[in-house]
């Protein structure tokens, strides 16, 4: 056989965050496209595949492929939720290595902070139907399930949920995008209201509107960006369940299939990676995750945590934009650790951060972006969850 074309992201943009009245889904959506191409050197024609999750459409690859002046001879509108921007990486690479196209354009938008649509009520779907009548609120109900069931499980502390908070707003102070930078403690964490027990509010992601954008290309087209080339290495995805009353074990997650899939077929391990960027629409999200992918043992990475292990200057940086606690959290977050992930492994922090704010309050400015780089980083895990713990995707990116 011959060998396979390789496929690489080149290009990454988020559009305006925050809160953003004065855009729509599709002006979030395009801004993040327009900046992501222009990164790359490439323009609109070049784009022969389009890759689209979220919007209020029936067919949101189709609106957005109109608004745009596209015609791609390459649709994907997989939603399965915040792991849908990893899944999408995934089948971009599996078109361009079969040669069926040789531009991807991924993208995602969401004004859902404006528009106050993160608790709409929507119709219950087949086990559904058994969970919001009794009056589950969904998200954060399904979660706090988990965290109560791991805490009992394993005897872990409310404590060492807190510190994965505080990890991420550590890595937030170093980033002007973040929507809070100010510093916090274990303690801040478990005195804010508790939500849904027991998880507190600074346990539960943030609410905000936002975009984003990544240009997956061909190796052949390699030579015409005009950015170092991010190499997707290995890739996959699964689902365990829908509703939480069917999770198969409220402590083990579908990274524990999809992790060890990507990481093979990249032919990596754990002492390989440099750089985690891990899910965390709750703090119980990423010790169930990194427990799954096989970083520590069931019921330890409360340990693993502890100590600012995954801060800045831990041994293993994680979620080092200040993630969905601490960043942006526009309802599917995923897109966002893939951009992360790209900046870290282009080394683009050496050279200062990135900048627009959004409509949020303004904190003292971020130390100098080369503090937020990792030092050296060429490989980087990035893992996408989806739903009530529901889908997991998996990507290993590395430096070219």
């Amino acid at each position: 056989m011959s060998p396979r074309r390789r496929a690489a992201v080149v290009g990454v943009a988020e559009s305006a965050l925050g809160r953003t009245p004065e855009h729509t889904v599709l002006t979030q959506q395009a801004t993040a496209a327009g900046a992501a191409l222009a990164e790359a050197g490439l323009g609109r024609d070049d784009v022969d595949a389009l890759f689209v999750a979220g919007g209020w459409s029936w067919s949101p690859a189709v609106v957005l492929s109109e608004y745009l002046g596209l015609r791609p001879a390459y649709l994907d509108g997989t939603n399965i939720g915040g792991s849908s921007f990893e899944a999408h990486v995934g089948h971009a690479t599996a078109a361009i290595e079969a040669g069926l196209i040789d531009v991807a354009l991924i993208t995602y938008g969401s004004t859902q902070r404006s528009d106050r649509s993160r608790m709409a009520p929507r119709p219950a779907t087949l086990t559904e139907q058994f969970e919001r009548p009794f009056g589950l609120p969904q998200p954060v109900g399904a979660y706090a399930l988990a965290a109560t069931r791991y805490l009992h499980e394993y005897g872990a502390r409310p404590e060492q949920l807190a510190e994965v908070a505080v990890s991420a707003r550590r890595w937030a102070a170093l980033n002007p995008k973040a929507f809070h930078r100010e510093p916090l403690t274990v303690d801040d964490v478990l005195a804010s209201p508790m939500i849904c027990e027991p998880l507190h509010k600074l346990d539960c992601c943030l609410v905000t509107d936002g975009g984003g954008a990544i240009v997956v290309a061909a190796e052949d087209r390699w030579a015409d960006v005009a950015t170092r080339p991010v190499v997707v290495l290995g890739h996959a995805e699964t689902t365990t369940h829908n509703s939480i009353t069917n999770m198969p074990d409220l402590t083990v997650t579908g990274a524990a299939r999809s992790g060890p899939a990507a990481m093979g077929m990249a032919g990596v391990g754990h002492d390989d990676l440099d750089v985690l960027e891990i899910y965390d629409s709750f703090t119980i999200t990423v010790l169930l995750t990194l427990e799954s992918l096989g970083f520590c043992k069931p019921g330890e990475a409360g340990d693993f945590v502890d100590g600012g292990r995954t801060a800045p200057g831990g041994a293993l940086p994680m979620n080092t934009n200040g993630g969905g606690l601490s960043y942006t959290h526009p309802g599917m977050y995923g897109i966002f650790l893939l951009i992360e992930a790209t900046r870290q492994l282009r080394h683009d922090y050496h050279s200062g951060d990135h900048g627009d704010h959004g409509d949020h309050d303004d904190h003292d400015t971020a130390p100098a972006g080369g503090q937020r780089q990792v030092s050296g980083a060429e490989l980087a895990l990035v893992h996408g969850t989806g739903g009530v713990l529901s889908s997991t995707s998996t990507v290993v990116l590395g430096r070219s």
